[in-house]
């Protein structure tokens, strides 16, 4: 097991060097463009050539990727080109608001999904129907239209909760579940759909093979062989299903935490972005694919516990 860690470890850190990598390589071919938007329009190339020299713009892209690389590692991320602050706190900081909502948003996907999945395969009927019905309804409706109807029903009609802000929970827990809850509604919809699908297709197979058949056979309960049996070996392509969704929640808290006004990971680098700060789009990406990389390790290590054969890939 810690060999199989070490290796899942080791190929995560390559997948992280080799993203950054591409990533300031792409980066690279829009710096007379980034230097020409903090001089302004009046810039003569001879000011632009001035300043990519004083920003260390004017070698080798290889070398100013190690350069960053060597800094990076030792936890330097270095400053903001139009604010000056320092990468690695700043993004720190929207990370945890970014975190916040999409940690709770997978918790409740899972939850929900467990339950509908298991209910519809042992259950059957009504139950499945159901399940199936929100499978399809969360893959057909979109996370914006879903928060723009949440905004619309419980913040502007009903005046239930905040349409936009977020408060710390270290500040007020009671405040920061009602600025959360309509974001992370927004965001599990879709999670929830396939991972019920998942589930419940898994557990279907499952229960229909011979193993479970032997168990019955022997008078084994079953609460215990679906939650303690089938269960287990259905987690495996579920907790692939679910690093997928946590990708996808990620990707889909840039588009949230604009229409909510958060101060998270995702607005920071879409304004980011628009400027061409390079330092803080590259401590974006960084973050991004270790947040990734992690779950991805964390995923093949549960699999490797329940599944000693996966251990062997």
């Amino acid at each position: 097991m810690l060999l199989y860690a070490l290796r899942r470890s080791s190929m995560g850190l390559l997948l992280a060097v080799l993203v950054t990598l591409i990533t300031y390589l792409l980066l690279s071919l829009s710096f007379d463009d980034i230097v020409r938007g903090r001089l302004g329009p009046a810039a003569t190339p001879e000011t632009v050539r001035a300043m990519k020299g004083d920003m260390g713009l004017d070698r080798p892209v290889l070398v100013q990727y190690l350069d960053w690389l060597s800094h990076a590692v030792r936890g330097d991320f270095g400053v903001s080109y139009f604010t000056s602050e320092p990468v690695g706190p700043a993004v720190s900081a929207r990370l945890g608001v970014t975190l916040s909502v999409v940690l709770v948003a997978l918790a409740c996907t899972v939850l929900i999904s467990v339950a509908l999945g298991v209910f519809a395969a042992t259950r059957g009927g009504v139950m499945d129907r159901v399940a199936q019905g929100a499978s399809l309804t969360g893959y057909l409706v979109p996370n914006l239209l879903i928060a723009i109807v949440l905004v619309v029903v419980l913040s502007i009609n009903l005046e239930l909760l905040p349409a936009t802000g977020f408060t710390p929970i270290t500040e007020d827990p009671s405040r920061w579940a009602q600025t959360i809850l309509i974001p992370v509604l927004a965001l599990l919809v879709s999670g929830v759909a396939s991972l019920t699908a998942q589930i419940r297709g898994s557990m279907i197979d499952e229960l229909r093979r011979d193993y479970v058949r032997t168990l019955r056979t022997r008078g084994v309960a079953t609460r215990s062989i679906v939650l303690r049996h089938a269960l287990r070996n259905a987690a495996g392509p579920a907790l692939t299903v679910l690093s997928f969704e946590f990708i996808a929640m990620l990707g889909g808290a840039l588009v949230i935490e604009q229409v909510f006004a958060l101060p998270g990971f995702g607005s920071y680098a879409f304004e980011a972005s628009l400027q061409g700060d390079v330092p803080i789009i590259m401590g974006v990406s960084v973050f991004a694919v270790l947040l990734v990389v992690g779950l991805n390790l964390t995923v093949d290590l549960v699999n490797g516990w329940l599944n000693p054969k996966a251990r062997v890939h």
